[in-house]
C-alpha cells in the first residue's frame, strides 16, 4: 500500500508544526500546554517499525493541535500565523535533508532509538531518565548536522535542565516527522504551490479528532 498521498504528507507535516509549536511553548512558558501531544510526539520517535503515518502518531486525536497550527500557519485567517514556529519547522526540514544524507549518523540514530526502546520496558515516555536520553540523541547525532536550530523563550526557563531536555526531546521528534513526511513526498514547495489543498486535507482531518 503507497503512502504517498496528500493525506500522508497533512499528517507528517502536522506532527512537525505539532512539535516545533511545544517546543515554542515550553521555551516561553515553561510547561507543556498539551500532554497528550507532547506524549504522541515523542512515542513517534521510537514507532520506526510501522508505514502507516496514522499509526505512528496514535491517531488524529494525537495530532489535534498539530492540525491547528497547520491551518494558523499556513491559512492565517486572522493573523494568528507564529514566526517562531514557521522558524522551527524551517530547521527541522533542513536537518533531516542533512541527516538523511549522512549513513552513518542514520545508523547511529537507529541504535539510539533502540535503547530508548529498552528503557521504555521499565520507563514512561514522559520520565526524566527518557527525556534526558532524546535529549542526548539529538545534541549528539542530529544538532551538529547543522545550521543548529535557536530556540527562543524566557531565558529563566531556557537554563532549567528539564526544559531543556523536554525542548531537544521534542526537536527530535520532529526531525522524525520531517523524514516520515519527506518518505511520504513531502517537498519544500509544496508549502507555496499546494498550500490551499494541505489546508482544506488539514480541516478534513480535524474533523476526525
Amino acid at each position: 500500500m503507497s503512502f504517498q498521498t496528500l493525506e500522508s504528507r497533512s499528517i507528517a507535516f502536522a506532527a512537525m508544526c505539532q512539535a516545533a509549536y511545544l517546543v515554542d511553548k515550553i521555551a516561553n512558558k515553561g510547561i507543556c500546554p498539551d500532554a497528550v501531544a507532547f506524549n504522541a510526539s515523542l512515542r513517534s520517535i521510537v514507532r520506526t517499525d510501522s508505514a502507516a503515518p496514522l499509526e505512528i502518531f496514535g491517531g488524529h486525536e494525537s495530532l489535534k493541535l498539530g492540525y491547528k497550527t497547520v491551518v494558523a500557519q499556513l491559512d492565517n485567517v486572522d493573523g494568528s500565523r507564529n514566526m517562531q514556529v514557521t522558524k522551527y519547522v524551517a530547521g527541522l526540514i533542513a536537518l533531516e535533508r542533512k541527516l538523511s544524507a549522512n549513513p552513518g549518523s542514520l545508523n547511529l540514530l537507529g541504535e539510539r532509538i533502540n535503547q530508548v526502546n529498552r528503557q521504555l520496558a521499565h520507563f514512561e515516555i514522559d520520565d526524566s531518565s527518557v527525556l534526558s536520553n532524546l535529549d542526548s540523541i539529538y545534541k549528539d547525532l542530529i544538532s551538529n548536522l547543522g545550521p543548529k536550530i535557536q530556540v527562543n523563550g524566557n531565558p529563566s526557563y531556557l537554563q532549567q535542565d528539564h526544559t531543556q531536555h523536554k525542548i531537544r526531546a521534542l526537536l527530535l521528534a520532529g526531525v522524525r516527522a520531517a523524514v516520515l513526511w519527506r518518505q511520504v513526498g513531502g517537498k519544500r514547495r509544496q508549502l507555496l504551490l499546494s498550500r490551499k489543498a494541505i489546508v482544506h486535507q488539514t480541516k478534513q482531518n480535524l474533523l476526525r479528532t
